[in-house]
């Protein structure tokens, strides 16, 4: 943690040079002394260190200077820092205008000038305020923080990127937090400007873009690579653990992700049957596990970057970024897994983000602390969220079409459901309206064997009701099935296309596309077991066949 700063102004040189040298004497160890001869000087200062998370303990101002008296600095300072203590210097003269600054600004001290001896004069009445300061001082979070509105969606796209990657952040609702209103005002800020993303540094930036953020915050990587020997596009489970096999094997390896490491699974609260975890670990435990693995075998990572197309030219595999940059490869693996399907309900689209959110929307459970929450869908990823949320919320309810769960839950699941009072599972129902005025605030449902309605109060949705492959991005001739997973291997035989652009004398190996040399692993590829340790368990055999296409070329 950052020292508290005590903040000293004077226009005169020689006393602020006196008063700086006699408080970094004492202080300096425990507090970061500031001064500086200028008033607005002064306030921009105070403005970037707000910005940045630092906190101000006491403020020491002389009164007699040219561009604003002491007093009249203190008001504006205490906008900013208002917890701060506050001293004012003053001649003999100045006394009547310090017994009145009292009252105007609060006003904790007056300290004559000159204060010798520091020992007795300056710092006894020092120690009594950062006494009774730190006796109330809660500390300040240091890091990023995002000012915006609770049910805004571009906020949420935010706060699911920030906490997807894992990067600790404070989100700061500008109609319900003090602190977060405070910083808008300091900094002139408009409500068309928000979301606002502060950082470390002090820097902001309005309205940013994810890879705005990504590459003020240096999360991207500048690849070290002309060519390399295998590119993953895709950091679900899958794809980490090709990266992670590829980088120990000694191939030169890179990691495209479009959005956060994990996939579906790095957003799951909770993954219970991952073998040699007892316990359970959550989704982005494992996550952060396996990409601080791959990167210390040396696997590049490169994200946030989409990629719009795959070419082949002259035996060597270009992959196109979304911002028209090209890497080249001697091989691909494709592990871009799956997204949820779009909930085809009126009011939905409206409220995506401001209370619908598609997958487990970890970053907004808080925000369902005692309201009322609804989850669409009957699988293993519904059942962890459900659990999650049920430490937060008042009531959970999993909305299913069937009569139960136990044609699509596993076992151990249904049994916390069941055992976990705040769960509700509602079957035979679907939503057929969600409605509000800024955010979710009602839903609709209907009984689809006896088509009764009933609406009920909500306060969040969560949306998981089976998922499509991510390939519609995919322009070359590589074989997909009527639902657009890829097909790999000896299936690619049923197709009449196959033997007409396969050229090679050998069959596909077993992971292997209708492209030779790019391969499909995970949830993206037709046949998956769609289950985390089979999606690590195809990206790592991916990087085996990757070996022995290699040996060929």
């Amino acid at each position: 943690m950052s020292r508290p700063i005590i903040f000293a102004i004077d226009d005169d040189p020689q006393v602020l040079r006196a008063i700086s040298r006699d408080l970094r004497s004492h202080y300096g160890k425990e507090y970061k002394i500031m001064n500086t001869e200028s008033v607005q000087e002064a306030l921009e200062t105070l403005v970037e260190i707000k910005n940045a998370g630092d906190v101000v303990a006491i403020f020491i101002s002389d009164q007699r200077m040219p561009e604003m008296p002491g007093v009249d600095f203190l008001q504006k300072a205490i906008q900013i820092y208002p917890e701060a203590k506050r001293i004012l210097l003053t001649a003999y003269s100045d006394t009547d205008a310090a017994i009145k600054a009292i009252n105007d600004v609060g006003l904790d001290y007056y300290l004559m000038k000159p204060w010798d001896p520091p020992e007795e004069k300056l710092y006894p009445v020092i120690n009594e305020l950062l006494d009774d300061w730190h006796t109330h001082y809660i500390p300040v979070f240091k890091g990023v923080k995002l000012i915006g509105y609770q049910f805004s969606p571009q906020s949420h796209t935010i706060k699911d990127y920030l906490g997807s990657n894992l990067i600790p952040y404070q989100f700061l609702d500008i109609e319900r937090n003090e602190e977060g209103k405070n910083l808008y005002k300091v900094n002139n800020l408009c409500a068309d400007q928000l979301p606002v993303v502060f950082f470390e540094d002090g820097s902001y930036q309005v309205k940013p873009s994810i890879s705005n953020i990504a590459e003020k915050m240096g999360t991207g990587t500048q690849l070290t690579n002309e060519i390399y020997d295998v590119v993953i596009i895709g950091a679900g489970p899958a794809g980490l653990a090709a990266s992670v096999y590829g980088a120990s094997e000694g191939l030169k390896t890179l990691l495209i992700e479009r959005r956060a490491p994990g996939g579906q699974a790095g957003s799951s609260s909770r993954i219970e049957n991952y073998l040699g975890f007892p316990a359970g670990l959550s989704g982005a435990d494992l996550t952060h596990r396996a990409i601080t693995q791959a990167k210390r075998l040396g696997a590049e990572f490169l994200s946030p970057h989409t990629v719009h197309d795959i070419q082949e030219r002259d035996g060597y595999k270009y992959i196109i970024l979304d911002n028209g940059s090209e890497i080249i490869s001697r091989s691909i693996v494709i592990t871009t897994g799956v997204d949820y399907r779009k909930l085809e309900v009126e009011g939905v689209d409206k409220f995506t983000g401001a209370g619908i959110y598609y997958g487990a929307a970890i970053t907004e459970a808080s925000a369902c602390k005692d309201k009322e929450v609804y989850i669409i869908g009957g699988g293993n990823s519904a059942g962890q969220a459900a659990m999650y949320l049920s430490k937060f919320a008042k009531n959970v309810y999993i909305i299913i079409r069937k009569e139960s769960l136990l044609a699509t839950m596993s076992a151990y699941l249904i049994d916390q459901i069941g055992d976990t009072p705040g769960i509700q599972v509602l079957p035979f129902t679907e939503v057929i309206e969600a409605k509000g005025e800024n955010c979710l605030e009602t839903l609709t449902l209907i009984n689809v064997n006896t088509k009764e309605t009933v609406t009920k109060e909500a306060s969040a949705l969560y949306i998981f009701i089976g998922a499509k492959p991510y390939t519609d991005w995919i322009q070359m001739g590589i074989i997909k099935n009527k639902g657009n997973f890829i097909e790999t291997g000896r299936d690619l035989n049923s197709y009449e296309t196959f033997a007409k652009g396969w050229k090679l004398k050998r069959d596909p190996f077993l992971l292997e596309t209708s492209c030779p040399g790019i391969f499909a692993a995970g949830d993206v590829r037709a046949g998956a077991m769609n289950r985390v340790a089979s999606a690590v368990g195809e990206g790592s055999m991916a990087i085996s066949f990757v070996h022995k296409y290699l040996a060929e070329v």
